[in-house]
């Protein structure tokens, strides 16, 4: 996505532009809330530089709202935070509409035993079991402020609220989730994985389709 606006931007402004996005998201992962800053030199009204980088861009990819920012403006370290969504299918047979946007989990989940599993991430911890290989050299600790599940018919939304988040963090809280749904653990376990640090002893990585990022919080 972002090299696809920093091609939209340059076509749009004259000299140098540059182009930060808050967050990276893997391959197949969605952004409803992405926040990207736009440096270039230019006098055109913000409106009207949303308006001509949505005429440029694909139609998978919209500018919902833009403004002119502070000077310095950096959206990834000025980020005190970001809101995720894992959206699960849990159907008998997977809905066609939803194939790329949510994991198809069919059988019965017990979201009791995973709303007690999640609460023990809830606060300030060392993710590090929840944290693929090649973020490892990162910090680790990190501060979920809210952990929610909801259900709507056959769709099960787990939604994450932090501080910050490791590579891979949210997928793998999902895959050790749906386990406990599952009955494959109770839901003590998810603890004891977390007290662990040890990624090998958690649930698989949920499929990156799943995921979306709702917001970037400032």
């Amino acid at each position: 996505m972002q090299a696809l606006l920093a091609e939209a931007a340059r076509a749009l402004f004259a000299g140098e532009v540059r182009v930060t996005g808050a967050s990276r998201t893997d391959a197949g992962v969605h952004a409803l809330g992405q926040t990207v800053a736009v440096a270039a030199e230019s006098a055109l009204p913000a409106a009207t530089v949303q308006a001509a980088l949505n005429a440029r861009l694909p139609r998978e990819i919209r500018v919902v709202a833009a403004a002119d920012a502070p000077a310095g403006f950096d959206p990834r370290r000025g980020a005190r935070g970001k809101r995720y969504l894992y959206l699960i299918d849990n159907s008998p047979v997977a809905s066609p509409l939803l194939l790329r946007y949510a994991w198809h989990v069919p059988g019965r989940l017990d979201l009791a035993a995973m709303r007690d599993a999640l609460a023990a991430l809830h606060g300030r911890h060392d993710f590090s079991a929840f944290c693929a290989a090649p973020g490892r050299e990162a910090e680790p600790t990190c501060r979920v402020r809210a952990l929610h599940v909801r259900r709507r018919r056959a769709l099960v939304a787990l939604i994450v609220s932090a501080d910050r988040f490791l590579h891979h963090m949210v997928r793998n809280v999902a895959g050790s989730a749906v386990e406990v749904a599952r009955g494959a653990h109770p839901a003590a376990w998810l603890a004891d994985v977390l007290a662990s640090r040890d990624r090998t002893l958690a649930g698989p990585t949920a499929p990156a389709h799943g995921l979306t990022l709702l917001r970037v919080m400032y």
